[in-house]
């Protein structure tokens, strides 16, 4: 098993067989780990999970989250134009939207600012007054330190640059990553988001939600249906590109596409595009390269 991905055989068995029994289905659930985008849904579908993270990462233990909205949720507003991992809403009101991020090959600034904008957006009323624009939090967990300066967390505030002093528009940014090890609590609670099993007394929510995920104890689990959920929507998009780019691209598109959201790695991607759409190695490289682009 290599770090960061399935293996070869387990994203076999989830992309192609159209047909998948509970058992297959745990079988991939038990190496999923809660910097994987579906699996960290899953998690943040409980208000309590979420509230323990932010409590950690904005160090304020007594921080309350009222509601989560989900990528997947009913209430999700915003589409698939913007990413919502766990869009929380606080005790006080304000808004918190948190995102997991294991690729590096974006602007992760621009990218946060655009989430940023586009929930600033939604969540405000036509006509109302500027100074009742929502005051909002963007927590971005990532699997790298793309800051390059060796810290576990960064805070990106505004300031004037002929002063010094920082400024308020309502707007804080929080970028957290699992790549440094800094001896702290946020760093503690972030070696679990790289973790299969989670068993931390410092974090007893993000331990027993993971735990029961992967042990469900009733005839319906939850990851079980959201893994439905991801292959259906992959299977229309890529019947959707099918029709707009001829077949095969569309089967490409939509293997790589539901590869990345079970957590699989670069090589694992490009076995399953040899296997499934019958690519040589090097073309199937150059599809996951454009993919990625």
């Amino acid at each position: 098993m290599k770090k960061g991905g399935l293996t070869y055989i387990i994203i076999y068995v989830i992309i192609f067989m159209q047909k998948f029994s509970n058992e297959e289905k745990l079988k991939v659930i038990q190496h999923l780990r809660p910097i994987d985008d579906i699996f960290f849904e899953a998690i943040a579908e409980d208000p309590e999970v979420c509230e323990e993270i932010l409590r950690v990462i904005l160090e304020d233990p007594k921080l309350t989250v009222l509601e989560v909205i989900t990528q997947s949720s009913e209430k999700n507003i915003y589409g698939r134009s913007v990413r919502l991992d766990a869009l929380c809403t606080l005790g006080d009101g304000t808004k918190c939207n948190i995102e997991v991020q294991k690729s590096d090959n974006d602007n992760h600034l621009k990218r946060a600012r655009f989430n940023a904008s586009s929930i600033t957006v939604k969540e405000s009323n036509t006509g109302e007054k500027f100074r009742d624009v929502i005051d909002l939090y963007i927590v971005y967990i990532s699997q790298f330190d793309f800051l390059n300066e060796g810290r576990c967390i960064y805070h990106i505030d505004k300031t004037i640059r002929e002063s010094g002093k920082t400024v308020d528009d309502g707007l804080h940014e929080i970028f957290v990553n699992t790549a440094v090890n800094d001896g702290s609590d946020i760093s503690e609670l972030m070696s679990c988001f790289l973790a299969t099993d989670v068993n931390n007394d410092k974090f007893p929510k993000l331990s027993c939600k993971v735990s029961e995920l992967k042990n469900p104890r009733g005839e319906v689990n939850p990851m079980c249906e959201l893994i439905e959920k991801y292959m259906k929507e992959s299977e229309l998009q890529g019947e959707i590109k099918g029709k707009l780019q001829g077949k095969i691209e569309g089967k490409i598109e939509a293997t790589i596409k539901t590869a990345k959201s079970f957590g699989a790695s670069d090589s694992n991607i490009i076995k399953a595009l040899m296997e499934n759409c019958d690519l040589t190695e090097d073309e199937a490289k150059q599809k996951l390269a454009e993919y990625n682009n």
